[in-house]
């Protein structure tokens, strides 16, 4: 089978492939267009050719939808987020969307579909029957699927993108939990002795994400200084674990640490060097600050579900790990600490994020800050008033 392309203006190519000829000798051509250079006009012919020669292709005017995400998660979705994103993005797309709007042509699905299938999961979406999806994972949905069919505008699949007129659920904002002082000494004291210790403590005095906890090693400690710097973050997946750059380009950050942090870091490399001696090549030195005793990567699921269990039986305020991340921006904005301060210990790309995130906060912020100028204020009075 043989193609080629030819200018039909600027940036603008036509790609012709010969199919041979009908049963009636009629010659067979199939004519497309690609918007860019010639080297992706090439690239796209040949990537037809292929498809074509394999058995793979199809028109795009018969493509399912479920044809057409197949293609987006292999050709878009698994080169362009980590390998988690994309497990998730397949495991919607296979058991939420497919069953509803996968049979549609991809040129057919209208708004109208799309709006009936979100009404539809937020009803009776749950696969054991007991009700609706929650607003804020069919918002998730609304996001894969614009963003899915934002790429088929963009592969001149689709003239426009129909989830454009969609109008996605608004979830309710959720109650941040959070504990304060008082409850994380308390949770602390309750950890004393455990592997849990250190990793909780470090975890509630930084706002670092699990995986950067994981992630962490020695030689991105500064214990002379009295910092770290977050270079990485581990990520679990079902074809195992993997270290990946941070979330974002404001994730690669400097934290400096308070003394008790430092006091406990200290202690737990002295103990870990201790239990690396005692087990001798049996140990895996990855230089990890929270690995398993061994010294291998600790599974973040893992550790996520030894710390629920201890929550369990101890008693406490149900909390996830997660939360001490929470725990350690809220005390910081209840205690005064500037919001791009608390933004550049989380690691969050913008200062929105951060004060959208804690608004719950602010009004006891703002009350504070009354009293603070009320103050000062009268006191400057006071002290110009003639004797």
């Amino acid at each position: 089978m043989r193609g080629h392309i030819k200018q039909r203006a600027k940036g603008s190519w036509s790609i012709v492939i010969d199919l041979g000829r009908d049963a009636t000798g009629k010659r067979k051509q199939k004519w497309s267009t690609v918007r860019g250079t010639k080297k992706e006009a090439q690239a796209e012919l040949t990537r037809l050719l292929n498809e074509i020669n394999t058995g793979e292709y199809i028109e795009p005017s018969r493509m399912l939808v479920s044809d057409y995400l197949k293609r987006w998660l292999k050709d878009y979705a698994e080169p362009s987020v980590s390998p988690k994103t994309c497990e998730r993005y397949a495991q919607i797309i296979r058991d939420n969307i497919n069953p509803t709007l996968g049979n549609y042509q991809l040129s057919k699905l209208k708004p109208l579909h799309i709006q009936s299938f979100y009404t539809d999961c937020l009803k009776s979406g749950r696969k054991d029957g007991k009700g609706g999806l929650a607003a804020q994972t069919v918002l998730h949905f609304h996001r894969l699927l614009h963003r899915a069919f934002s790429q088929a505008v963009k592969w001149q699949l689709l003239a426009r993108n129909p989830v454009d007129a969609v109008e996605p659920p608004r979830p309710q904002r959720k109650e941040m939990n959070a504990i304060n002082e008082a409850d994380t000494a308390l949770l602390l004291d309750k950890l004393a002795g455990s592997a849990l210790f250190s990793p909780v403590l470090f975890a509630v005095t930084t706002g670092l994400r699990r995986g950067e906890v994981l992630a962490l090693r020695w030689k991105d400690v500064n214990l002379d200084e009295g910092r770290i710097t977050v270079n990485q973050s581990l990520e679990q997946t079902k074809d195992g674990l993997r270290f990946k750059s941070p979330k974002t380009e404001r994730s690669r950050r400097q934290v400096p640490l308070p003394s008790v942090t430092l006091d406990v870091l200290k202690e737990h490399k002295r103990n870990q060097n201790e239990e690396r001696l005692r087990l001798g090549p049996i140990y895996q030195n990855n230089d990890l600050v929270f690995p398993r005793p061994d010294g291998s990567p600790m599974p973040p699921d893992s550790f996520s579900t030894n710390f629920a269990a201890f929550i369990r039986r101890s008693g406490l305020k149900h909390i996830r790990f997660h939360d001490l991340r929470h725990s350690h921006a809220t005390q910081l904005l209840l205690q005064g600490v500037h919001p791009k301060i608390v933004s550049e210990r989380l690691g969050h790309s913008n200062i929105g994020i951060t004060l959208d995130t804690y608004s719950h906060v602010l009004p006891g912020m703002q009350e504070a800050a009354v009293l603070k100028i009320d103050a000062s204020l009268r006191l400057a009075m006071q002290n110009n008033k003639p004797d």
